[in-house]
């Protein structure tokens, strides 16, 4: 006997009374409502392997139901049926997504076959997605190198949670690959052909937020000159990764927390909300619990994002994998820009196993393609490594002994931040977003720290 769910939807006593024997007849579990209303609140609250539809019905048609059915679980398969046939309601009902349409009035054995159809396409694309993902799953995770324990900890919890729609949130430093764990995420899940969209919210201006993710109406302010849909609705169906999550205003946080609460959205300068099927992946570079103590991310939305917590050790902490992410860079680099290198020196190897990477795998990455175009022969040596790697790290320049007489503290922890800022400006070539990087800051936070340098250096030369 078939199996599957079916949800019948018109606004026919009768014509759900005939559909309702001939499927259960067949094996089949059916759901019966009347009309489109009936089945809008039915959907938000069950799921279906198929919706049979009457396309002609009050208030809410039959077009409105199969949009509704894909918002919310698009695997789902939907026939349409209709006593008006019309070549271009069946085009557009294609469009939306519908598997077949059938015109009343309509033989059963028709019907039946057209519904075994339609599962058996279902069954056979879901069928499809599992062995592509068990395939993944044996050939590793794109783009992640790494043998330590604490990598194969994170490898084994990103595919444990991949098939969830639960909200996550990963920390770590800068630079050890949040957004790879993100994306990694993505794709190991049924969303994986659906939009990844990614945001670092500490780039985006404040008075700009609301707009960036949940979009705004023609007019609805000063530059609004068109219709914007926003980040939430470009990432409907699949993933929506929001980087240094800690950045967004707390007025926008609100409106975060309903989204996520009610799955929906509210366009700035819009009176209607539209909904929006998003899994939402957050990360942050700081200790998010003082963050919460502090104010400065709300407590409730804290805990609806951090439904599943992922924490990545900086590279310090994962030594073990050094040598294997300096191979991988050395070959992706080497086919990047054209040059014959093939391995480094045991000695160069020890440096970079040694240095404390504050940067971690980006810094290192950064380091190795220096080291490639700088460098000369198929082997990286010591002196094609950046002389910043060659150096005591600033951080061991710093004393924690207290002077007999005493020191003024505060004088002295401005002394320190001031020559660190310097640091990372020199480090990184005056780019003042990867000063920023190195730094562990966000770049509002480092340029309202150079603006008080500026100041002090002003107020001395005076």
């Amino acid at each position: 006997m078939p199996e599957g769910r079916i949800l019948v939807v018109d606004d026919e006593l009768s014509m759900r009374e005939v559909l309702d024997i001939t499927l259960r007849q067949e094996g089949y579990e059916v759901t019966l409502v009347d009309g489109g209303e009936a089945a809008l609140r039915v959907l938000d609250g069950a799921t279906f392997d198929l919706v049979l539809t009457d396309l002609r019905m009050p208030n809410v048609d039959g077009l409105a139901v199969l949009r509704a059915v894909k918002e919310r679980a698009a695997g789902t398969a939907v026939v349409m049926l209709t006593a008006f046939a019309s070549t271009d309601t069946a085009v557009e009902a294609m469009k939306l997504g519908a598997y077949d349409y059938v015109t009343k009035p309509f033989k059963l054995d028709e019907l039946r076959l057209t519904i075994a159809s339609a599962l058996e396409r279902k069954r056979l694309r879901e069928e499809n997605q599992s062995l592509r993902r068990q395939l993944q799953r044996e050939r590793g995770l794109p783009n992640f190198v790494g043998r330590s324990r604490r990598m194969l900890e994170v490898f084994e919890t990103i595919r444990k949670i991949a098939d969830s729609p639960s909200n996550v949130m990963i920390t770590g430093e800068t630079g050890t690959g949040k957004e790879l764990v993100a994306q990694a995420i993505h794709h190991e899940s049924p969303r994986r052909d659906r939009p990844f969209v990614s945001v670092n919210c500490g780039a985006i201006p404040e008075g700009l937020m609301e707009s960036e993710l949940f979009g705004h109406v023609k007019g609805s302010f000063t530059g609004a000159v068109s219709d914007t849909r926003g980040l939430f609705s470009a990432a409907d169906g699949g993933t929506l990764f929001l980087d240094e999550i800690t950045e967004i205003p707390a007025a926008v946080q609100v409106k975060l927390l309903r989204a996520i609460q009610e799955r929906s959205i509210r366009r700035v300068g819009d009176t209607r909300d539209v909904r929006v099927d998003v899994r939402l992946i957050a990360a942050s570079n700081r200790d998010l619990l003082p963050a919460v103590a502090e104010g400065i991310l709300r407590e409730d939305l804290f805990y609806r994002l951090n439904v599943i917590p992922i924490h990545l050790p900086p590279l310090r902490e994962r030594r073990d994998d050094i040598p294997l992410l300096v191979n991988h860079f050395i070959q992706k680099l080497a086919r990047e820009t054209g040059k014959d290198v093939r391995g480094i020196s045991p000695e160069a190897l020890a440096i970079l196993e040694q240095h404390r990477w504050p940067g971690n795998i980006r810094e290192l990455e950064n380091a190795i393609e220096r080291a490639i175009v700088l460098g000369a022969g198929s082997t990286l040596h010591i002196d094609a490594l950046p002389t910043e790697l060659l150096r005591p790290s600033i951080a061991h320049d710093v004393t924690l002994e207290i002077p007999p007489d005493g020191l003024d503290l505060e004088a002295t922890l401005e002394s320190i931040e001031q020559r660190l800022l310097r640091a990372a400006l020199e480090r990184s070539g005056g780019v003042q977003t990867r000063a920023a990087e190195l730094l562990k800051m966000s770049f509002r936070q480092f340029r309202y720290k150079l603006q008080k340098l500026g100041a002090a250096d002003a107020t001395r030369s005076k």
